[in-house]
């Protein structure tokens, strides 16, 4: 008789094969992930409320962030993040980087570089495509109601 694998055990779980972390340490690792990162909801507030000390910043190509971007957001192309690109950003501000999307990770490659060069940082979850999702206004020269998609354009 063969033995029965977890996945037909009766009272196995994959969701608890892996014990659940302390309390204490599931708050520290949900703290760390809130500081570096931010959602749409929130940077829309801030940004209604005209909240200072952080700068939004596009990090998808000049071509992407002329169709759409959100309002007052900056274009740094993640690759061209450099002292010189930066230069005119204070270190006082956090910078709040996105891209296109969940599934894009240019944002994240540009918090690296952020980071390095002495920027504290978060990222925008869900990116340009979640600001959208949301029904937040952007600015640029697709027309309104356009859906973004991916890196080659729109629909």
């Amino acid at each position: 008789m063969r033995p029965a694998s977890p996945s037909t055990e009766p009272h196995f779980s994959f969701v608890l094969e892996t014990p659940a972390a302390t309390p204490e340490a599931a708050r520290q690792h949900f703290l760390a992930k809130l500081s570096v990162e931010t959602d749409p909801a929130d940077l829309k507030l801030d940004l209604e409320r005209g909240r200072k000390g952080f700068v939004v910043v596009d990090t998808r190509s000049p071509e992407a962030y002329a169709r759409r971007h959100i309002p007052g957001a900056l274009n740094i192309p993640g690759r061209t993040v450099t002292a010189e690109t930066t230069a005119s950003l204070s270190k006082d501000d956090v910078i709040i980087v996105y891209c296109w999307s969940p599934g894009c990770n240019g944002a994240t490659k540009a918090a690296v570089r952020f980071a390095a060069l002495g920027f504290r940082v978060k990222e925008l979850i869900g990116g340009i495509e979640y600001w959208v999702k949301e029904g937040f206004p952007t600015e640029g020269t697709l027309p309104l109601g356009t859906p973004v998609f991916g890196m080659t354009g729109e629909l």
